[in-house]
């Protein structure tokens, strides 16, 4: 597809595939509501069995297929989908059996919760193949593969949603009503975050790690050997890009990235399993701090802290900041000008009775227990009413590419000392004329 096409033609090019996606965002073509959507699951170690228990919590999904090449992870997943009595779904056991399953006709959609290194072949494999591709964090790890990612989408017309679940925060979608409400301003500055202390994740009890696909250990510890940057910068910038209308009337224009140096892991290491432990002598090449400023199209600032190799309590650092004052989430705490005491603080949970998004109100009771706070339920459903619909996803392909950016961007400015990176511009300017597409008061 042409990428000067505007957004009115992709998504009319998108219905004559087979979509129907409509032209307004949320308008219904040829969906419907009571319809069954047919999954297929890529990875379902703690992360993908998690979105699988979700899914065979609703009446309106049937899971046809599973892979993952770890026998214990599979076997399990299978179980499970037998025990909320669904039939046994097929099983695919070959890392490679992941084009095998998108090329199933009997299937809508595939959530891919694998090791990051397979997000982008398999979210490109299920497009390429007619499927909803819902994809966990990060979309992709390269800038050649989010424009992959966005360039698949847009010439097979089919939606790629990267499952960020903390853009369904309930405080921080009530910030959002608040920001689109004018409550803050104009808007001028935002902070999140990663800041978790990921040590107890990274090894396992004898603080050792290899390879496989069976829990963050397995994989997730070489990229703090081989990349030094934010590796994980979704969960804090996903909720700040609706706030600053990110590919929707604005964009992130340039980056820069600094990081300490990587002592964290090495002293954990070192106080757990002492100096002559194997591991002790790594080469680890994440620093332990790494910040990064971001500038936007409207001059704004965004700061982003990546923080998980010391120890910490967790911690998503949000900051919303305008003309009229801001929202700090640490201490749960706002100040308005016109409405809170001169240089006071005042309780957030006013405000968020008061802008409480109609998309939790509506769905408390069947967030309960969904994980993470209710979270999970609100991006699983996104992804399945989205295929009811036949309609695109609250968070697009654009979401996917711009915000997984961020850490092959950190990783190069670092490199070269903390020299600005442009950014691309994954919508080939449609992002002045996209229409908002993510609405905390709407339908999903």
């Amino acid at each position: 597809m042409d990428k000067e096409i505007n957004r009115k033609d992709f998504l009319k090019t998108s219905a004559l595939t087979g979509l129907g996606l409509s032209i307004a965002p949320y308008s219904v073509l040829t969906g419907s509501d009571d319809r069954t959507v047919t999954l297929g699951f890529l990875g379902v170690g703690s992360r993908g069995t998690s979105h699988l228990e979700g899914m065979l919590n609703r009446d309106d999904v049937v899971v046809k297929a599973i892979l993952d090449p770890k026998t214990e992870n599979l076997k399990r997943a299978l179980d499970i989908v037998e025990k909320a009595g669904q039939d046994r779904p097929d099983a695919y056991s070959s890392e490679e059996d992941y084009i095998k399953l998108c090329q199933r006709e009997d299937l809508d959609g595939v959530i891919i919760s694998s090791p990051w290194v397979y997000h982008k072949r398999q979210a490109v494999a299920a497009m390429e193949n007619g499927k909803y591709a819902g994809v966990e964090v990060p979309a992709a790890l390269t800038v050649e593969d989010c424009w992959e990612l966005v360039e698949t989408s847009e010439r097979t017309g089919m939606p790629c949603m990267m499952l960020e679940n903390v853009c369904y925060r309930r405080d921080v979608m009530a910030v959002l009503n608040m920001v689109r409400d004018g409550i803050f301003g104009e808007m001028i500055h935002a902070r999140c975050g990663y800041q978790h202390s990921l040590t107890p994740y990274l090894f396992n009890d004898d603080l050792e790690f290899g390879s496989g696909t069976g829990s963050v250990s397995s994989w997730r510890t070489e990229h703090y050997i081989k990349r030094n940057g934010d590796h994980y910068p979704t969960h804090g910038v996903g909720p700040v890009a609706h706030w600053l209308d990110i590919n929707r009337g604005n964009r992130f224009v340039k980056l820069t990235s600094n990081a300490t140096k990587a002592e964290g892991l090495e002293n954990h290491i070192e106080h757990y399993g002492g100096q002559n432990h194997p591991n002790e002598e790594i080469d680890w090449k994440t620093g332990d701090i790494v910040t990064t400023t971001i500038t936007t199209a409207n001059d704004e600032t965004i700061l982003i802290t990546f923080d998980t190799t010391l120890p910490r309590p967790y911690s998503l650092g949000f900051r919303a900041q305008g003309t009229n004052g801001l929202w700090q989430m640490e201490r749960d705490a706002v100040h308005v000008r016109g409405r809170s005491n001169q240089h006071e603080w005042e309780d957030f949970q006013k405000y968020r009775k008061e802008f409480d998004a109609e998309l939790w109100k509506r769905h408390e009771h069947e967030a309960e227990g969904a994980g993470h706070g209710g979270m999970d339920y609100f991006v699983r459903n996104a992804f399945v009413e989205s295929i009811k619909n036949k309609m695109p996803t609250p968070q697009d392909v654009y979401d996917a590419a711009t915000w997984s950016v961020i850490a092959p961007l950190s990783e190069e400015s670092i490199a070269k000392g903390g020299t600005p990176v442009d950014f691309p511009d994954f919508t080939s300017g449609k992002w002045m004329e996209n229409e908002q597409i993510f609405d905390p008061n709407g339908k999903f």
